[in-house]
């Protein structure tokens, strides 16, 4: 099943011969419009050629502040036949942030909705030469005569900017040689087919909505993407999987926790939904179990893969065995074409099975680079570690296990030594939410005062549960260096814009903080 061809066709190429099959029924819905099949070629085409009537030539960018809908799908495929790039924005960031991106990127045009978002409208007019600002709707309006497509040979597909916790956002520039690598794995290794009824969750300018988008159109699959500038909440989540058929969604663990929260989900049991693709985060086996008591027959994959090396290059299954023991969750194996590769702590390959080292990654799904900043692009595409091959180093702890699946561990800055042990925060996150009363919880390493980390359990209970309550709990399951030195109790754990758990937010909350 995870056998995409040995070159796999541009995604352009691969959702234009779809469509040309002439199948019955929508490609794309988004809950105001539908486009069919046998129609989407010429919207596509009439949107790139909007993009040439303004002066967009290969290689241009054009930056995307657009919400989840359908307009930001035929956009993004206009682009690709146009030979520009697109550059997701996601309207709802601070203008500071947008700004950023649009210096940072140059984009020779910028499509946003009508009307556009003040933080979108601010940050556009702030650049040096602000007016280049269009809407699909113009776009199709300037159309000139429908150009071919132009030849994807060496071009970028997109450039994508990371969520930019430490430092300035960071643009990762995806060829489109490795975005056809991935979607055709991604596709390969969940089963899209024409049969596909996919649900976009995660919000677009977040690389993760890709692993639906893409491979769900290039497999002449079904894609619903609900109009929205947030995520969908539980009880609309299950209107929406109900009413459209839904057989495919994909998402974070954290979205997830949403969903758990409201009490709508095991209605969703026996209906058409047929798997949830988990990734973006590390997931829990007591996650995916609570998953199954909602929906005891929903097939549940375990995906990976980090925006450098282009939406996801690993997947796993996760059998009801796994669960039931409580292990946990691998990441699996890379898909063909890929190469994981571990770096020790001495700076030599670990080839042992069960010993932990750095995910590096090299083949076929490696970007181009970061947008505009070859210094940090060596720094992490690293041409020493293994011979004759290039690999981007993860900053991932993972191992082998003896079945040859990788399993994580956590990143490597959330790796800490306290009284001489090496301990996880992730492991630390599982044993609180094991607690009795705990809804959700993640833990957070912060600065104590005396300039030594720290280590705070924010959790969600249901409220017949106090801090100390907690601590005694822990205190059980784990040794003294791991315990947490403090315990928040918060109505919710934020979720970011990129469907993370918003730890900055917490910890300002608790008034703690980081170096």
């Amino acid at each position: 099943m995870l056998t995409p061809p040995a070159r796999p066709a541009d995604v352009l190429q691969r959702v234009v011969a779809e469509a040309a099959r002439g199948r019955e029924g929508p490609l794309v819905i988004d809950g105001v419009v539908a486009y069919g099949r046998k129609t989407i070629a010429q919207e596509i085409a009439t949107i790139a050629g909007g993009l040439v009537a303004t002066g967009v030539r290969p290689g241009d960018r054009v930056a995307l502040a657009l919400p989840n809908s359908a307009d930001f799908v035929l956009a993004s495929l206009a682009c690709l036949w146009a030979g520009a790039i697109f550059v997701p924005v996601a309207p709802g960031d601070p203008a500071a942030r947008v700004a950023h991106v649009l210096a940072d990127s140059a984009p020779a045009i910028t499509v946003v909705a009508d009307p556009a978002p003040a933080g979108v409208a601010e940050a556009v007019s702030a650049q040096s030469e602000p007016g280049r600002v269009t809407t699909v709707a113009e776009l199709r309006a300037a159309s000139s005569p429908r150009p071919d497509p132009v030849d994807p040979t060496g071009l970028a597909a997109y450039a994508i900017y990371t969520s930019g916790t430490t430092g300035a956002p960071k643009g990762v520039l995806i060829g489109r040689a490795a975005f056809a690598a991935a979607v055709a794995s991604t596709a390969a290794a969940i089963g899209i087919t024409g049969e596909t009824r996919a649900l976009c969750v995660s919000p677009v300018h977040f690389d993760g909505s890709f692993a639906t988008i893409f491979p769900t159109l290039a497999s002449g699959g079904t894609l619903v993407i609900p109009t929205s500038a947030g995520p969908l909440f539980p009880r609309r989540f299950v209107r929406t999987v109900v009413a459209e058929k839904i057989t495919l969604t994909g998402f974070s663990p954290s979205y997830l926790r949403l969903l758990l929260t409201g009490p709508d989900l095991p209605s969703l049991a026996g209906s058409s939904l047929e798997m949830v693709a988990l990734g973006g985060e590390a997931c829990t086996p007591a996650e995916i179990d609570a998953l199954w008591r909602a929906i005891p027959d929903i097939r549940v994959v375990n995906r990976y893969g980090p925006t450098e090396t282009t939406i996801a290059v690993s997947h796993f299954e996760v059998p009801h065995e796994l669960v039931r023991s409580g292990g946990p969750v691998p990441l699996g194996t890379p898909h063909p074409g890929v190469s994981f590769h571990l770096a020790g702590d001495g700076g030599g390959l670990v080839t042992e099975p069960g010993v932990p080292g750095e995910l590096c990654i090299g083949g076929s799904q490696l970007m181009d680079g970061y947008w505009g900043d070859p210094a940090l692009t060596a720094a992490v595409l690293d041409d020493h570690l293994v011979p004759r091959r290039v690999v981007y180093r993860t900053g991932d702890t993972v191992y082998r296990a003896e079945d040859g699946n990788y399993v994580y561990v956590d990143r490597r800055d959330r790796v800490m030594k306290r009284g001489g042990v090496r301990i996880s925060l992730l492991e630390i996150s599982e044993a609180v939410r094991r607690a009795e009363g705990v809804r959700a919880a993640v833990c957070v390493a912060f600065s104590g005062d005396d300039g030594l980390p720290g280590i705070a359990a924010f959790v969600v209970t249901d409220r017949t549960v106090t801090a100390a309550d907690l601590r005694r709990t822990v205190a059980g399951q784990l040794p003294a260096s791991m315990l947490p030195d403090a315990v928040v109790t918060v109505d919710h754990l934020p979720v970011g814009s990129t469907g993370k758990v918003d730890e900055q937010a917490l910890l300002a909350g608790a008034g703690l903080h980081r170096d």
